[in-house]
């Protein structure tokens, strides 16, 4: 089988978001296909060394997932599972249909080991994701990261993330409630103390409504914060009754940067992430005292990255960027540098 590295050249001579759709419809032709699942199994999969992990009241097979923005429209979900993940998070998802922002959208900075991307939660709508998540495969925890339409006035916010709550409910396995993208005008205003509680307690109280299986619920918070407005939301967050948080999304900081797309708009995510997404990770487990499970999302480019993550107080980790840079052996990589007990048994593999 031919290494990432010897097609990555390749995959990095074309348009971003072009090699994102071929590389999403290939996984997504394994959902018929189960001679090509099997290929990318026995390609891919850990399966001695694998660790179940416990959060949020979820069984995890091991603490590596992918992270939101890859699968939006849930199309590879059965091709993902056979990747050696332990969960995968499908969208973002908006109630309606939405193109989201004009092309290009997506920027490599390979000098950086970053992207930047002002998609704009573009995706097909809840409707659609519903009918492909009454197919789902059953051996992987699936999640769905939750947002708003971009028509919709922040007053009515939570109308978008209620109607997504209640549609998706019986499909899932845990739902994200994405307060931080810095792609949808004034979406990062939800995550003010105020907006963020009463949308929060909404989700608490409609959750209760529904009853029966009771449907974890994680907010992911920006790594743009500031320590108190760090600190607010987590009070906020654990005071509402919610199960966890995702640190972090992207961010709208540009730290020193080499490559030339260095100046575009949108959020950056990638190897200059790494240093803030840690201190967010252990931020986090400070104010609430190790109550809030975290996932970390957010500079995982290296068996090192997840280790310290995990490390730092992460039940969990996530990976986007990194599979870019590094392929999706990246995930086999991590898992082969995990003892029972997550700790480092083996040095961080290079990518191949």
């Amino acid at each position: 089988m031919l290494s990432y590295r010897s097609i990555r050249p390749l995959l990095f001579s074309l348009d971003p978001e072009s090699v994102h759709r071929l590389t999403l419809s290939l996984l997504a032709l394994a959902g018929g296909l189960p001679t090509l699942r099997s290929v990318l199994e026995r390609a891919f999969s850990v399966p001695h060394s694998s660790r179940p992990v416990q959060a949020f009241g979820l069984t995890f097979a091991n603490p590596v997932g992918l992270a939101a923005g890859y699968d939006k429209d849930g199309r590879a979900m059965h091709g993902l599972a056979c990747l050696g993940f332990g969960h995968v998070e499908l969208g973002t998802v908006t109630p309606q249909p939405q193109a989201g922002s004009p092309r290009p959208r997506i920027f490599r900075l390979p000098a950086d080991e970053a992207l930047i991307n002002r998609m704009g939660f573009p995706n097909q709508g809840v409707e659609r994701l519903l009918g492909r998540l009454r197919r789902r495969p059953k051996d992987i925890v699936i999640g769905v990261n939750i947002g708003k339409g971009a028509a919709t006035p922040l007053g009515t916010a939570a109308e978008d993330y209620l109607l997504l709550l209640r549609a998706l409910h019986p499909y899932v396995d845990y739902l994200a409630v994405n307060v931080s993208s810095p792609n949808t005008p004034g979406l990062r205003e939800l995550q003010d103390r105020s907006q963020l509680g009463n949308l929060l307690r909404a989700l608490y109280a409609a959750r209760a409504e529904l009853g029966g299986r009771r449907i974890p619920i994680l907010v992911k918070l920006a790594p743009d914060l500031s320590d108190v407005q760090l600190a607010e939301a987590v009070q906020v967050i654990e005071e509402s009754g919610m199960d966890g948080i995702i640190a972090s999304n992207t961010t709208t900081a540009r730290p020193a940067l080499r490559s030339p797309h260095r100046d575009q708009g949108g959020g950056l995510s990638g190897a200059p992430l790494s240093e803030r997404a840690l201190q967010v990770v252990r931020k986090v487990g400070e104010l609430s005292g190790g109550r809030l499970p975290v996932i970390a999302s957010g500079g995982i480019l290296a068996a090192a990255d997840a280790r310290d993550a995990l490390q730092a107080g992460a039940s969990l980790v996530q990976l986007y960027t990194g599979l870019v840079y590094r392929g999706p052996g990246l995930v086999r990589e991590i898992l082969e540098s995990l003892d029972p007990r997550g700790a480092a048994i083996a040095p961080a593999l290079q990518p191949q």
